[in-house]
């Protein structure tokens, strides 16, 4: 067996500072809370918008490119479209060339939400950038896109 490892609260405290995976579920946690109740007047989590935003696109999306884009598994995925579909915010149908696959697609009341919900994101974008040290949220976005 190995040397059991000597768990002092310094290194708790060592952890809690240094850990790159806490700061970052932190940080998440934080700024989706900031970004849920700046869009909960226009009826949207920030996590709904991020789908919507997603689908924003000419033709309608794989589900497959939208889960990979959201860094979300299908089954996630699915329980996130089912509310927004009853909403009736967007539509899945099944691909015209692989039945099995499904296509997602935004219906205009979805565009129309999209649209008066992107001022509000907008707004609480530059103030969650203006709490940047520096202001460098540039770099911010490519060291976490290096980490993803």
């Amino acid at each position: 067996m190995s040397n059991p490892v000597d768990l002092t609260f310094q290194t708790t405290l060592l952890v809690r500072d240094a850990c790159l995976c806490l700061h970052v579920q932190r940080a998440a946690r934080a700024l989706a809370r900031r970004f849920d109740e700046a869009l909960r007047p226009v009826g949207l989590t920030s996590g709904q918008f991020s789908l919507l935003m997603s689908l924003n696109r000419p033709q309608p999306a794989p589900m497959k490119s939208v889960a990979s884009v959201l860094a979300m598994d299908r089954t996630t995925l699915t329980a996130a479209l089912k509310p927004l579909e009853r909403r009736g915010l967007l539509v899945v149908a099944a691909d015209a060339q692989d039945r099995r696959a499904r296509r997602l697609a935004l219906t205009e009341e979805g565009r129309a939400l999209l649209a008066a919900a992107l001022p509000v994101w907008e707004r609480a974008h530059r103030e969650a950038e203006a709490l940047l040290e520096g202001g460098d949220a540039g770099r911010l976005r490519r060291d976490l896109l290096a980490l993803s």
